[in-house]
Formats: C-alpha cells, structure tokens, sequence
C-alpha cells in the first residue's frame, strides 16, 4: 500500500452503532460485522417488535428507529429508498449533533436490470443532508454486498469503502469504522456533492453480480 495514504485514523472501537432500517439484508449484515468487531449495535425498525426479531437473529439489540437514533453515538441510514427522506424528517432532533451515515441507493428495477433513479436534491446523501441540516452527514457502504456480510463462511470483505463527506474529522471517523470490517478499508472519495455517481454505480455491481453470478466490490488502486 501506498506510503501517502497511512494517516492516523481516531479509535472509534467505543462507539454504540445505531442501524436505521436495519431488519433488511444490508442492515443485518452490517450489524453482524459490526457486533463482531466488538461493537455496542443497535438495529432500528418503526416496529420495535421487528427490530427485536432481527437482532436476536445476529445477536444484537433492536429498538425502534427512534430510540436507536437517540441513544447511538453513530447511526447509519439503511432504509428503503421510498420511505428516507420521511423517517429522516421524524427524526431530525434525536440525530443532531451526530454524525449520520447514509449508504442508501436510491435505485429502480425492470425487466433490463437495475438503474439509477433522479434525487432532487441530486443524492440520497444530498437528501440527508438537506433534511439533516444539524448533522454531519457521510455517505459510505454503498458497495459491500450483504450476502458477503451474512455468510459466517466469508471471515474477511475483500472491499474498499468509498466515503464522502463535507466534514473532514466525520469522514476520518466513517473511514475508521469500515475499517473494522476484516478486509475492507474506509477510502475518501470526495465531498457529499459526488456522491450521486456512487449510489447509481450500485446498477453496475448488481449487473456485474448477475453476468459474473458474483459479490463484486470496489478496490481503489495506488493508495
């Protein structure tokens, strides 16, 4: 690896991790990782009961979105697509002040495959950030494939985490956390005004996975 790039990155082992929408696929899996990493996770649903169910499945706690939103010191958006811009705005006071993470891709599927969908305010993590206007918003894990998270058979992601932020400290501290992830690495990919290309790139991996019938992920060459 690249000399240029060993920059000192802040210990986040203490932080509670909080997943909003976290009883789909992605938000398990990142959950699991994160709670074997040595993590305090949380898994938010607007059913407590649902988030209940899932954390016991990987061993974690569930709460409702709001609860999860207030009591972690770091909360990434995993929700659908259609339903983030309102759970965000019902949440906007518990998530001020924290740095929130948004990995979702606002995405359509037809019979041609998967395509990227217009955002008025030009991404889902513009989107965020719009309605957030008191958190620190990054968006990160667009591209690590759930499959890979959930299978107790994959002891490592080969993957590099693209992260975009405004915030400089927010952004060392996302890189930091995907780190925890055994194999993947946290890379800064610019500010949150790039990340619309990073989110529809998700349509090229699911096409890539259904040519190749693979997990494909990301790795950033020369740093």
């Amino acid at each position: 690896m690249a000399e240029h790039t060993t920059v000192d990155l802040p210990d986040v082992s203490a932080l509670t991790i909080g997943i909003l929408g976290g009883t789909g696929d992605q938000g398990k899996g990142l959950a699991r990782r994160f709670s074997l990493a040595g993590h305090t996770v949380l898994i938010g649903s607007r059913s407590a009961e649902r988030a209940e169910e899932a954390a016991r499945e990987i061993g974690v706690r569930g709460a409702t979105n709001a609860d999860v939103a207030a009591e972690a010191d770091i909360v990434i958006v995993a929700v659908p697509w259609e339903g983030h811009k309102a759970l965000l705005e019902s949440l906007r006071e518990p998530l001020t002040g924290k740095i929130v993470v948004d990995c979702v891709n606002p995405l359509g599927f037809d019979k041609r495959g998967a395509y990227a969908l217009p955002v008025e305010e030009g991404s889902a993590a513009q989107q965020a950030a719009a309605v957030l206007t008191g958190s620190r918003v990054v968006a990160a894990f667009h591209h690590v494939s759930a499959v890979l998270l959930l299978d107790p058979s994959v002891a490592e992601i080969d993957l590099d985490v693209l992260v975009l932020g405004d915030d400089r400290e927010a952004t060392d501290v996302v890189r930091a956390l995907a780190g925890r992830i055994p194999g993947a690495r946290g890379v800064y990919a610019g500010r949150l005004r790039n990340a619309q290309q990073v989110e529809a790139f998700t349509a090229n991996l699911i096409s890539i996975n259904r040519r190749y019938k693979a997990h494909a992920g990301i790795r950033v060459t020369d740093v």
